[in-house]
């Protein structure tokens, strides 16, 4: 069980029933008895579309599987997903509303990372919205991008049926040079942990008409690490509530915590500063300080939002004077 990867996204997201191409027929190669890798060929069809795939799996602790698209478009796609991921996110330390539940987290994947081509890495943590939300994030040429399960302690799920501190990542490769576009994340919201609800995926600029040829290529990781990502610097928690208990002002506080293993060796007394902006509202009493008990640091502010300006996109990133030491945190934070 968890997250999937399908072959093609058509429409998603928009207000129009969206189109599920599928696979009608695959062909498996018989691999030789030293073989390490399984080539599988496929034919993948819908309304709009039509298109030739090739496989290569290679399986192991983590899995990899190199993907070689042909499509052909038999109509107009208003947008077009590539590499698509669907996966889901009930709730977890980032959701500010109460659930009935005695589990403190339930969802398969937590966040979405994103590697972009200059070199720098955005974690945007997942939820479960009240209302559609659709993120875009542009990019040209991306390294990759990935529907993630970063937190992997069994006490935060304390569901021993459904194991989801073992849920795989996936991780989409891209391979080839993409062009210009962006990545979407499309979050839905959900009222059991049955259905998928969230959706990740590469939009191309290139308008698709009737006639279009693409070609996209690509390398799916299915593992339950982040051995693609740099080790340094990762967000592994957030959370959000009210800045004072019980109040109904507007007023908003983030705590964001980071770790890795050059953060740990930095002691409590290090000069640590944190870039944080928003889109809208104003940020105040931003703290950085280390937490020796859990082996992290946290970069926590509140935001004053203004009530007309919803939603509100936040970015963090953890300095020491002018280096980086830590991957982008960005955020969408709506009291809708």
């Amino acid at each position: 069980y968890g997250l999937s990867a399908r072959g093609l996204a058509i429409d998603t997201g928009l207000p129009k029933a969206e189109e599920f191409p599928i696979f009608r027929e695959f062909w498996i190669v018989k691999p030789a008895k030293d073989a390490t890798a399984l080539t599988i060929y496929a034919l993948l069809d819908s309304a709009s579309a039509t298109g030739a795939y090739r496989f290569e799996l290679r399986p192991g602790y983590q899995l990899t599987v190199d993907v070689q698209s042909r499509l052909f478009f038999r109509k107009t796609v208003d947008r077009l997903g590539l590499a698509p991921l669907t996966s889901m996110f009930f709730h977890g330390e980032n959701t500010d509303r109460f659930m009935d539940d005695f589990r403190p987290e339930v969802h398969d994947s937590d966040g979405l990372l994103m590697a972009r081509s200059n070199g720098e890495w955005l974690w945007r943590p997942v939820n479960n919205p009240r209302q559609l939300r659709i993120s875009v994030f542009r990019e040209e040429n991306p390294a990759g991008f990935g529907l993630m399960k970063r937190d992997r302690n069994p006490d935060h799920y304390q569901d021993f049926a459904a194991n989801y501190h073992l849920r795989p990542s996936a991780w989409v490769e891209a391979r080839g040079g993409w062009g210009p576009g962006a990545v979407y994340l499309i979050e839905i919201p959900s009222d059991a942990e049955k259905y998928d609800n969230l959706v990740a995926f590469w939009v191309p600029d290139q308008a698709v008409k009737e006639g279009t040829e693409l070609a996209f290529d690509y390398r799916l990781h299915f593992l339950l690490d982040e051995s693609i990502a740099p080790q340094n610097g990762r967000v592994v928690a957030t959370r959000v509530s009210a800045a004072s208990a019980g109040s109904e002002h507007p007023r908003r506080h983030f705590a964001v915590d980071f770790a890795g293993e050059a953060l740990s060796r930095l002691s409590a007394q290090a000069h640590l500063s944190a870039d944080v902006g928003s889109s809208s509202g104003q940020i105040g009493n931003v703290l950085v300080e280390k937490n020796d008990a859990l082996g992290v640091w946290r970069v926590s502010f509140d935001l004053d939002r203004e009530e007309d300006k919803d939603p509100v996109e936040l970015r963090a990133v953890l300095k020491a004077g002018t280096d980086v030491l830590s991957e982008t945190w960005i955020y969408q934070w709506s009291a809708r």
